[in-house]
């Protein structure tokens, strides 16, 4: 092939492989929103070039070029990094934050709590499970305010607030940040103790041993599920038993098996 058919060629095969894509997600709802990963791919572009004007030699008769193969698509996207916490564009801070030592001692010491000590308590909330959900949620960033106005490690929304004070006659202020990992952990006692009633018997127990997957139907999937996109579209889902918010599950689920955070 002479050099000129190769000159063009190349500038072609430049044409169309010069594209890129990302892709991002999040659900909103009542009770709890929160920041997803969101991974960001930069498109590479070619360089331009001058077209060549001199016709190019033709290739003896018997010498073909082997037309080149189509990539072929990726039948699944990229799995977000579960222990890389990227805040949403809109995320602002309020304060000072505290340090990553003591929002882990307030999040252990509010997964400690008995928060139906007479009506259900061997219902517990595990530490591992307050932490994951913290660090997907916050980056365990205490003073971290979220566009549609969750706050704090927990990222307690307005409305939850509210309802765990109202629920349980307390006034906690999300603004601490002991009492907002306080609000989180009761939020999801309460989830566990609606959600065991209805739909699992009143087992409380949020044993991961009891999921098939971190997509199966289990108390501990559910729990996790709600916490993201609301209790009520949890129950929407619970006839087909297809968990709504699969993908935050599944980091909640990765970082309960192993998080970055745990060096804290």
């Amino acid at each position: 092939m002479s050099t000129t058919r190769v000159v063009w060629v190349a500038a072609a095969l430049s044409l169309v492989v010069a594209a890129g894509c990302g892709l991002g997600g999040k659900s909103n709802d009542e009770a709890q929103t929160q920041p997803d990963f969101v991974a960001a791919s930069p498109s590479d572009t070619g360089p331009a070039f001058e077209p060549i004007t001199e016709s190019p030699t033709p290739s003896p008769a018997k010498t073909s070029a082997k037309p080149a193969s189509k990539p072929k698509p990726s039948k699944t996207s990229p799995t977000p990094d579960p222990n890389n916490f990227q805040p949403p564009d809109c995320a602002t801070y309020q304060g000072k934050a505290v340090s990553k030592a003591k929002a882990k001692a307030a999040l252990n010491a509010a997964a400690a709590k008995k928060y139906w000590p007479v009506s259900a308590p061997k219902l517990t909330v595990s530490s591992d499970l307050v932490r994951s959900i913290s660090w997907n949620e916050s980056g365990w960033q205490s003073n971290i305010v979220n566009c549609d106005g969750g706050y704090g490690l927990m990222q307690v929304m307005p409305g939850t607030v509210e309802m765990v004070n109202t629920r349980f006659e307390k006034d906690y202020d999300p603004h601490s940040y002991q009492e907002n990992a306080i609000i989180g952990a009761n939020y999801l006692a309460w989830l566990t103790r609606n959600l065991g009633d209805n739909y699992f018997r009143s087992d409380y127990s949020l044993s991961p041993s009891k999921c098939k997957s971190a997509s199966s139907w289990c108390l501990l999937n559910a729990v996790i599920a709600a916490y993201h996109a609301g209790v009520g579209s949890v129950e929407q889902s619970a006839s087909s038993k297809q968990l709504p918010s699969p993908d935050y599950v599944y980091v909640v689920r990765s970082l309960m098996k192993s998080c970055y955070c745990d060096r804290f």
